[in-house]
């Protein structure tokens, strides 16, 4: 299994407080919580895509204003992961 990080922040609307899927996946973890405050670079939460761990990183320091999906959710490209602010 290949680890991948995946810092993807800017969806298609433009902002780059929305976290969203690289790919279609599985969500294999979930690691934070809304209202938790996460450091740069800190791994909010594990996909799993083509037998490919892809790990979905803190852009910045800021706080989880919002989780769009949970462990064991597939997920689409594109899809809303998580909210930051």
């Amino acid at each position: 299994r290949q680890a991948h990080s995946a810092r993807r922040a800017a969806g298609e609307s433009g902002s780059e407080n929305i976290l969203r899927a690289p790919m279609p996946g599985t969500v294999r973890a979930v690691h934070v919580k809304a209202d938790e405050t996460v450091k740069r670079g800190q791994t909010l939460l594990l996909l799993e895509a083509m037998k490919m761990e892809i790990r979905i990183q803190a852009p910045a320091e800021g706080r989880v204003k919002a989780l769009h999906v949970a462990s064991g959710q597939p997920v689409e490209k594109d899809q809303r992961l998580v909210e930051m602010e």
